[in-house]
């Protein structure tokens, strides 16, 4: 099961990500704060207020907003694309 292991605030709205898989990745989610739950967070001080909850092991927020860890991983692979890894090799 994919977890998140530790988080660090970065920038803007960016997260250092260390997964249980061991890997590592900075995630943005400036575009991700949208619907009733995540509103709050597009405050920045709110935003920076996040921890990795014991229990569900993802980020989380005090009010009770999270991000599933599959979603997180995903957003944090996207991230690490460059065009140059998206061009086929001849």
């Amino acid at each position: 099961m994919l977890e998140v292991a530790s988080a660090e605030y970065v920038e803007d709205y960016k997260i250092r990500l260390v997964f249980n898989n061991g890997e590592t990745g900075i995630v943005d989610l400036e575009n991700c704060l949208w619907g009733p739950m995540f509103e709050p967070l597009k405050n920045i001080d709110e935003f920076k207020q996040f921890s990795v909850s014991e229990i569900l092991h993802t980020l989380c927020w005090k009010n009770d907003a999270d991000f599933a860890p599959e979603f997180l991983y995903e957003k944090m692979r996207e991230s690490a694309q460059t065009p140059d890894a998206l061009t086929p090799r001849r």
